[in-house]
């Protein structure tokens, strides 16, 4: 079942209410060129333009209750100013955030899949040599790893071995699985699987090879990686220690000559440290972010 980020209804009752706004959904699908892709990827069982419909009905429902709440709240707090355009603004403001973050939602989800897919697949693919230089058949190998818990890998594998055993040859089954992946190393691993085994060619000399490959590909990424610790470790240091140390140094300087209150003094050192917290939650995300997938 579809779910839509912060949606009050279920998502049966947006793909209803969806088929009336089909043309504004349809003209609104041109300034989001990858949400069809990524809606694929994402495996949400929904198209662009029902999805965008979705969003809108959605963001809809919400933008009315904030400016309902707003206008209430506000009108009891204050009674002078122009309470319902402000209300209106901020209401606004705060649903086309929600709408944005509805539409980034499959690319996220797609992100995910991605990381788990590559950050599994070294280990499976290390796991399916092993079992084919033991003797064992593919279709075993295949069965084996989609109960072997690797994450995205395994689902993928499952799917293949759901097909092989309905009836679809080896090839085709596997083929299939890079038709509806996002990754692109997942991608190339089984298309060289694939022409190997219409070549004719010995498939665990075939993986072998993408296994090395994947491992070159692997040092390639860490060795990027930690060059780009260094200038995003200068960046932290500036930014969140020698920056805020030099601002209460000279806080306190100021204070000696100018007569600031308790509470002025209270707020500065509070925004620094609430600045402070928010650099180094964003630093952390700024690494997480930049690490390659390849690693565990």
């Amino acid at each position: 079942m579809i779910k839509i980020p912060y949606s009050p209804v279920p998502g049966p009752v947006l793909m209803r209410w969806a088929k009336n706004i089909e043309g504004l959904s349809e003209r609104l699908k041109k300034l989001f060129p990858k949400l069809e892709l990524n809606l694929k990827y994402s495996e949400l069982g929904v198209g662009a333009r029902d999805y965008i419909s979705m969003c809108l009905i959605a963001t809809s429902m919400i933008f009315l209750f904030l400016f309902v709440f707003g206008f209430l709240v506000i009108s009891q707090l204050n009674q002078e100013g122009n309470v319902p355009l402000a209300t209106f603004v901020v209401s606004l403001m705060l649903t086309l955030f929600i709408f944005i973050q509805q539409i980034m939602y499959p690319g996220l989800l797609v992100q995910k899949r991605v990381r788990s897919i590559e950050q599994n697949l070294m280990p499976a693919l290390q796991n399916v040599l092993i079992q084919i230089n033991s003797g064992v058949p593919l279709y075993d190998t295949l069965v084996n790893i989609s109960m072997g818990g690797y994450g995205e890998i395994s689902k993928e594998f499952k799917i293949a071995v759901k097909k092989i055993a309905s009836g679809e040859d080896e090839v085709t089954a596997i083929e299939y699985l890079a038709t509806r992946n996002a990754s692109a190393y997942f991608r190339r691993t089984v298309w060289q699987m694939v022409n190997g085994m219409k070549a004719g060619s010995d498939i665990s000399k075939v993986i072998k090879n993408v296994v090395d490959n994947l491992a070159e590909q692997q040092l390639i990424d860490i060795q990027k990686y930690g060059s780009q610790l260094s200038p995003l470790a200068m960046f932290y240091m500036m930014i969140a220690v020698i920056m805020p140390s030099l601002g209460i140094t000279l806080i306190i300087v100021i204070s000696s000559f100018i007569s600031l209150g308790e509470a002025t003094l209270k707020l500065i050192f509070y925004g620094l440290g609430a600045f402070v917290l928010f650099t180094q939650i964003m630093f952390l995300g700024v690494i997480n972010s930049r690490r390659p997938n390849l690693m565990l």
